[in-house]
């Protein structure tokens, strides 16, 4: 189990990892397209949308469909919910760490403030 999930993260945020991958998720958020469409759209070749399309299909983001000669790609079935909740794990942890520093730079101030009226 945790090795599934190892490798599903893994595979998700390399997928995400590229500003290219996640235009065409944004894309396709929008409107299934062709990979000849997404190939335009991004100037890219389309051996290039290809190798990028199909990163985004092992990670599971992605499902292409062929149609004669027209390859179609709409958004996969994976909701990223095991990535969010990965990362909603670690947002808490910060948020906790920023809490405390915040309980720190409020005393440090309180301390300036009781220090400089002694001086006066």
């Amino acid at each position: 189990m945790v090795q599934y999930t190892t490798a599903c993260l893994d595979a998700s945020f390399a997928a995400l990892s590229d500003a290219t991958r996640r235009g065409v998720l944004e894309q396709l958020g929008r409107a299934d397209a062709s990979i000849t469409d997404l190939a335009e759209k991004f100037h890219m070749t389309l051996t290039g949308m290809k190798k990028h399309v199909g990163v985004l299909e092992r990670a599971g983001l992605v499902i292409t469909e062929k149609v004669g000669r027209v390859r179609t790609c709409k958004l996969g079935l994976r909701a990223l919910e095991e990535e969010a909740g990965w990362i909603d794990r670690y947002r808490q942890l910060w948020d906790a760490r920023f809490d405390e520093l915040d309980k720190v730079v409020e005393e440090l101030k309180r301390k300036e403030k009781v220090d400089g009226r002694n001086k006066s």
